[in-house]
């Protein structure tokens, strides 16, 4: 295997053991486990800054409208084929939670790619928006939180406020 390959696999591997990890850390703070949370925090942050150094080195990190333009293609990508095709295998297996999660997410993804492509269209405008996010399904909006999550009926108390 090559260094490219292993850099691709290096990274995958570390961005998910940081979105596990801030999982846990979640778990071990209703839990009452707050240190255990904080370590996992820490070990979270620290698979970040690896991910981050091997997409560097992979020449993965360019120019924000290049970035921008990457991040439009993978979540097309996502709504158009990848999550139809899993909602569908979940539909088939029977498997209702699976097939809930995948329609969230494909709902989102779209949301992603048209909040993406308004930031290119305004790349350089200096635009302050602030963005909030559903905890339930990751619905993404701008400006305020909706009384009532149009995807899943969450309460506007689930939604989060980004930067």
């Amino acid at each position: 295997m090559s260094s490219m390959d292993n850099l691709k696999n290096a990274f995958a591997g570390e961005s998910q053991a940081n979105r596990k990890y801030l999982a846990f850390a979640k778990k071990a703070e209703e839990e009452g486990f707050k240190q255990v949370a904080n370590l996992f925090r820490a070990a979270a942050e620290a698979e970040t800054v690896h991910a981050h150094n091997h997409l560097r080195v992979m020449g993965g990190v360019k120019s924000t409208k290049e970035n921008i333009q990457e991040a439009i293609g993978g979540e097309t990508f996502e709504f158009t084929k990848m999550y139809p095709q899993m909602i569908e295998e979940a539909r088939k297996g029977g498997n209702k939670q699976a097939q809930q999660s995948f329609e969230f997410a494909n709902k989102v993804e779209k949301i992603h790619a048209e909040l993406y492509q308004k930031a290119l269209n305004n790349l350089g405008k200096n635009e302050t928006v602030d963005y909030y996010v559903c905890q339930v399904c990751g619905n993404t909006v701008e400006n305020a939180a909706p009384d009532k999550c149009p995807i899943c009926g969450a309460s506007k108390s689930m939604f989060i406020k980004i930067g």
